[in-house]
């Protein structure tokens, strides 16, 4: 059954449309219909003036797509009759205010670019010579009242979005701390030191002759700007971390290449002591947090679902306001109903959690890894091109044949998997990311299975 709201606001809809001439309603059409490509082509070229809307569009988007989608949206939204089924508009404005939302347009953007709209028809209404004032002012009244009704659906819809959305990035907030707090706080600590390790080898070693390794490229700092940073959102000692690791990268490290040998010597000293400074720091987060064990898949202990929203939503921000890429792969074992036909679902779940293994070993510590459900697998590689992504997906390849899968104590089993990747284009919605990238799997499937296929 349809949800109240939505049958309420068709009951709505419906009611406010019996109250309009049908004269009325076939003026307003036939000037959506001759003045479509306009009013789109007006709404964008103002909003793409505005700074808020800048971040959000971008000319090549316009052209390929929303300009398209607003004439439709228009020109159906105007369509509709007495005898049209008005849950499937109220279902379409739903729609759009979650994408809205998903993609994180501001409320206030989309009721200006409404008023927009409403003032170019005033435009084409009362400068008309083929209606009267009267005719004018009532096709007018039509066009607000149903504009303003889509932007109270879309509204709505858009506040359930961000209200779940809010909920469950606290969720994953919670999550991302302590999951696995012990084993995170050794593995990070013991990345701070490797990368101090390598930067004191690298100075004695190569001295000014090759490039000295930042700690923003290190495994600790993916890590940290990706997860941890997020994890520990708030808190004044993730603050000064994430200031130290500027200041090592963008003062420190440059002027080993401009210092005399006693200018290094000081300089060695001022990074050891924030080296330490970031340790300190991460030592207090850590112990600051509790164990909890909800949000991750039962069986292999990945991410669930649950978190793919909030990890794709933080991952388009970060790309979009540094420039980045970052790529997904769609990973689905090959034939794995065979497995548990032949060995039973008890094998097939060790099969599982040996392939969560593989992947979580596969993947670096910025990345994220999901189980998507089944045998199907997400894995999210951040601060990638296209090269090094299509690179990652033929070694994991690899590495799943290379494998031996051990059903029970005496019997083990080779398998494959397909594999597809989408890069991320830019786009603010990532459902489009993840659409490609189903894409891209399901090819792979359809041409044989094993293989990797790159969207």
């Amino acid at each position: 059954m349809p949800q109240p709201n939505i049958e309420e606001s068709a009951q709505d809809w419906h009611a406010l449309l019996l109250q309009v001439p049908l004269a009325v309603r076939a003026q307003v059409l036939a000037i959506t219909l001759d003045h479509q490509d306009e009013l789109a082509t007006h709404f964008y070229t103002h909003m793409l003036t505005h700074p808020a809307a800048q971040v959000y569009l971008s000319h090549e988007q316009v052209q390929t797509r929303l300009h398209r989608s607003l004439r439709n949206w228009l020109v159906r939204l105007f369509s509709v009759d007495v005898d049209s089924d008005m849950q499937e508009q109220v279902k379409l404005q739903n729609q759009v205010g979650e994408v809205h939302a998903r993609v994180g347009v501001p409320v206030h953007l989309v009721l200006r670019g409404a008023r927009l709209l409403k003032g170019r028809y005033a435009r084409y209404l009362f400068e008309s010579t083929e209606i009267s004032r009267e005719q004018a002012w009532d096709c007018y009244s039509y066009v607000q009242d149903f504009i303003d009704l889509a932007m109270e659906i879309m509204s709505h819809a858009y506040a359930n979005s961000r209200e779940r959305k809010s909920r469950a990035e606290e969720s994953y907030r919670l999550f991302a701390i302590v999951q696995n707090a012990a084993a995170e706080r050794g593995r990070q600590r013991a990345a701070l030191l490797d990368w101090e390790n390598q930067f004191m080898f690298a100075m004695a070693v190569n001295g000014s002759q090759a490039p000295l390794p930042r700690i923003g490229d290190s495994d600790f700092g993916v890590w940290f700007k990706h997860k941890g940073s997020h994890a520990f959102q708030g808190t004044v000692e993730s603050r000064e971390i994430l200031e130290l690791m500027r200041l090592i990268d963008a003062e420190l490290v440059p002027g080993f290449d401009r210092d005399d040998q006693a200018g290094q010597i000081r300089h060695l000293h001022a990074l050891r002591d924030k080296t330490r400074a970031i340790g300190l720091h991460l030592e207090r987060l850590f112990e600051q947090q509790n164990e909890l064990e909800s949000g991750r898949d039962v069986l292999t202990r990945l991410l669930s679902r649950k978190y793919l929203p909030v990890v794709l939503s933080r991952e388009v921000s970060y790309a979009q306001q540094r420039g980045s890429r970052f790529a997904l792969l769609g990973v689905d074992i090959d034939y794995f109903k065979s497995v548990n036909d032949t060995y039973g679902h008890d094998a097939g779940d060790r099969v599982l959690q040996q392939f969560a293994e593989l992947l979580s070993n596969s993947a670096r510590a910025g990345d994220y890894v999901f189980r998507l459900g089944g045998e199907e697998f997400l894995v999210l590689l951040v601060d990638v091109d296209a090269d090094a992504a299509l690179r990652a997906a033929r070694n994991l390849r690899m590495r799943i044949h290379a494998e031996t899968f051990r059903v029970s104590d005496s019997q083990t089993l080779s398998i494959t998997a397909s594999v597809g990747i989408a890069l991320y284009d830019g786009h603010p919605d990532y459902e489009r990311t993840l659409r490609r990238v189903d894409r891209a799997l399901y090819q792979a499937k359809e041409e044989g299975r094993d293989r990797v296929v790159f969207i």
